[in-house]
């Protein structure tokens, strides 16, 4: 396992669409195993393959319930509403309020290539649209109904 480099907004792979995997093969558990190891390593709660560089259909997610590998993920059936604040990995010191649903159900293949489905609310449910979005070349900031300042986000923290 290695430790990649994560992209900051203006490289343009971030607005790229990822590319779905045709076959979990030894490259995409690789790319998992670094996925999670950089996610960890910089205290994330997800990461997307563009951004470690690589457009693939690949997300790593662990909301605090444990790992969480999802290959070609797709939305299917989302309800209700939250607004949240959310930070990201590619775009440091920036957060903003960001309006997601409340629940989601995401179907997509595991590591072995076996179809999974994925139900979330809450932070989960924010994160797995988070990083879906990712796939597709969206970043949180396209979506942040208003952004907040230090002082902001550290009351936000502060209530929660």
């Amino acid at each position: 396992m290695a430790i990649r480099n994560i992209r900051k907004e203006g490289d343009e792979i971030l607005r790229k669409k990822s590319r779905e995997v045709t076959e979990v093969n030894d490259n995409i558990l690789i790319l998992l195993d670094d996925m999670a190891e950089t996610m960890y390593k910089v205290n994330g709660a997800g990461l997307a393959a563009p951004q470690v560089g690589v457009l693939r259909r690949v997300v790593v997610i662990d909301t605090g319930d444990g790992l969480v590998e999802l290959i070609n993920p797709v939305i299917r059936k989302q309800t209700g509403k939250q607004t949240a604040v959310e930070g990201c990995l590619s775009i440091p010191g920036v957060w903003g309020e960001v309006e997601r649903p409340a629940n989601v159900i995401v179907e997509a293949l595991d590591r072995n290539g076996e179809k999974i489905k994925i139900e979330g609310e809450g932070f989960m449910a924010q994160a797995l649209c988070h990083e879906i979005d990712h796939l597709d070349g969206i970043l949180f900031t396209d979506k942040a109904i208003r952004f907040l300042d230090e002082e902001e986000l550290e009351k936000t923290e502060q209530e929660s």
